[in-house]
């Protein structure tokens, strides 16, 4: 008698039908696999991206914190009816009690200090109380009865545009929204002190006329000026961080297309261009090796690139008082930004451009600070500022374009973030690319 198998016992071959089943379940996990994970991919990074850049812009007005105005009171008071007024001393009173202080971070300081601050760019905007505001108040009541040209008191508000557009909006909208309160508190006071000088005299019954009353209800003008106006060519504050962009740009891309061009050329990965396929046989050097080759290539390019900047902005006529600082300064954050981000490509490999992306431009735009200021932003962006590449990138080149290529303005800053971020870019590159040398982690195909 014959014995019919089932399949099931061991050493049996499942049927063809099962192979076929196994085989088809397989070809869909792979496939699941190599189209899952560039989706998981993009949805973490969009969200990243949508986090950072509608955080950065949807709500100024609500994040704003630490945002700094100077406050001068060069009133000199006035003596009335034997009595000393304030009126300077009054209003910066009201004006320290009145402004949120978790998010203007007023400074009662001295001429000489906020035009100090102002140059440094330190304070986006200032107050300035004149010294005659208590004796023009005080003309301003006895001219409302007594025949005569007054000169209405004046308050300047006065705005740094080199620190940016926006800057100069939110220092004009908080400064006439505080003014607007003091002005109608003095105006209050005034008309009742012209009121009762007018019935404690001679005329007993006397009032102030309909003119005189709306003239005292809002008693003081508030004049707006910029503090050292931008001169055309500038975009209204804007080139600054359009050349820091192109600057981080040239040291990132540089990089992807050094990093793309020098591999392929050494046989590390094939070159295709549209239906044109090769791969160069694959070169001996070591990863420590190649990675100099790559820090050379773009150190050479960055003087050259740098120099395109300039030439280019001189033909757009844009200012250049210092193109030889923005020249040295441009050279150094794009051989920083290059060098760096060739690092991290020999470190982590395909994730490095991934990483790169993240570290330059995801982070860096909004946390640059060039067009919203920092202190207009949710905290993490003033976080990331600190030690984000483009943010210092920006405070050089801006104080180079700006500030007249001093050290305070961010020059010092730039300069010595961007040394720094040149050393970490160095060190990690040659400590990773010596220690996978050293493992015999070479780079050869496993064919």
């Amino acid at each position: 008698m014959g014995t019919h198998s089932t399949g099931d016992e061991p050493g049996t071959r499942a049927a063809p039908s099962e192979e076929g089943e196994t085989g088809t379940r397989a070809r869909v996990r792979r496939r699941i696999r190599i189209s899952a994970g560039p989706i998981v991919v993009i949805t973490l990074l969009m969200a990243l991206l949508s986090t950072m850049y509608l955080g950065y812009v949807v709500n100024p007005e609500k994040n704003l914190h630490d945002f700094p105005i100077a406050l001068v009171n060069q009133d000199d008071g006035d003596i009335r009816d034997g009595q000393q007024i304030d009126i300077g001393d009054q209003i910066t009173s009201a004006l320290t009690e009145r402004v949120p202080a978790d998010k203007v971070d007023l400074r009662v300081i001295g001429i000489g200090e906020a035009q100090r601050l102002l140059d440094n760019g330190e304070v986006y905007g200032a107050i300035i109380l004149p010294s005659d505001l208590s004796k023009r108040l005080s003309i301003l009541g006895t001219g409302s009865v007594v025949p005569g040209d007054i000169q209405q008191p004046v308050i300047t508000v006065v705005t740094n545009p080199r620190t940016g557009t926006y800057a100069t909006q939110i220092t004009q909208t908080v400064a006439r929204q505080a003014l607007i309160q003091v002005n109608a508190e003095v105006g209050k006071q005034l008309t009742a002190t012209v009121d009762d000088e007018l019935k404690a005299g001679p005329g007993g019954g006397t009032e102030i006329s309909g003119a005189a009353r709306l003239m005292l209800a809002e008693p003081i003008q508030v004049l707006i000026e910029p503090y050292r106006p931008l001169p055309d060519g500038t975009g209204q504050g804007l080139s600054a961080f359009f050349y820091t962009l192109l600057v981080v740009l040239a040291g990132f891309t540089g990089a992807m297309i050094v990093h793309t061009m020098v591999d392929s050329a050494l046989g590390f990965v094939p070159t295709e261009y549209g239906p044109w396929f090769v791969h160069h046989p694959t070169s001996p050097h070591s990863r420590v090796r190649t990675l100099l080759l790559k820090w050379g290539v773009i150190a050479v390019a960055a003087p050259i690139v740098s120099g395109l900047f300039i030439g280019i902005a001189t033909l757009l006529d844009m200012p250049l008082d210092h193109s030889l600082a923005l020249f040295l300064f441009g050279t150094l954050a794009i051989i920083a930004v290059g060098v760096t981000a060739l690092s991290v490509l020999a470190v982590f490999g395909s994730a490095g451009l991934l990483i790169n992306l993240i570290l330059f431009i995801v982070l860096g735009l909004p946390s640059a600070g060039a067009t919203i200021p920092l202190e207009a932003t949710p905290h993490y962006m003033a976080w990331l500022a600190t030690f984000e590449p483009m943010h210092q990138i920006y405070l050089g080149i801006r104080a180079i374009l700006y500030f007249d290529a001093h050290g305070n303005p961010g020059l010092a800053r730039g300069v010595g973030m961007s040394l720094f971020g040149l050393g970490v870019g160095l060190v990690l590159g040659l400590v990773f690319t010596i220690l996978y040398d050293r493992k015999g982690l070479e780079r050869r195909s496993n064919r």
